[in-house]
């Protein structure tokens, strides 16, 4: 299962990818036809708007699987083992929880907004609100995975820190790791 989300989470940044380089061809494309030729691309903006809501789902699943959300590890790092198994279970139950409300909500948008046509370009406006099923459904299935894993003891103690303090601190706890794999090694 960790190999299947992995290659999902890998098709999700390549898809990332086309995504953002697609949303600043139509930006640009519309500053320049604009500024330059005094006329505009009318689907840029809303599709720009559609695919930066899209970028921001797709980006937080992999953000997820990555456990690259920021967060405060303040309190539960000092506790033991124990403490921080029912922290990370508790935190990775209410993410179950704000899931299913984000998912059910979705999903009711896209039945409302499926028959609706979006002012410019008249796709579906159900495909906007699509975007939040499909967080929900992948999250769901990583968080579920995750709180197993917990509650079955299958994580060491320093997974059952979910979250860095910050981004520099990740940094350098990742160059310290690295630095202690290349010592053992040799």
């Amino acid at each position: 299962m960790d190999n299947l989300l992995g290659r999902y989470c890998r098709l999700l940044e390549w898809l990332l990818v086309a995504l953002l380089a697609l949303m600043v061809l139509l930006v640009f494309g519309n500053v320049v036809a604009r500024y330059g030729f005094n006329s505009g691309i009318t689907e840029s903006e809303e599709l720009s708007r559609w695919l930066f809501v899209w970028l921001t789902f797709l980006g937080a699943i992999v953000g997820l699987r990555e456990r690259a959300h920021l967060g405060s590890d303040m309190l539960v790092s000092r506790l033991g083992p124990l403490g921080k198994r029912v922290c990370l279970a508790l935190g990775q139950g209410l993410m179950l929880f704000a899931t299913w409300l984000l998912l059910k909500g979705s999903w009711e948008q896209v039945q409302i907004n499926l028959e609706v046509e979006a002012p410019v370009t008249g796709a579906s406006v159900g495909l906007f609100y699509a975007a939040g099923v499909v967080f929900a459904v992948s999250t769901g299935v990583m968080l579920l995975l995750e709180l197993w894993r917990t509650l079955s003891g299958q994580l060491s103690e320093q997974d059952l820190v979910m979250v860095q303090e910050s981004e520099d601190l990740a940094q350098i706890e990742d160059l310290h790791l690295d630095r202690s794999h290349t010592f053992k090694k040799h």
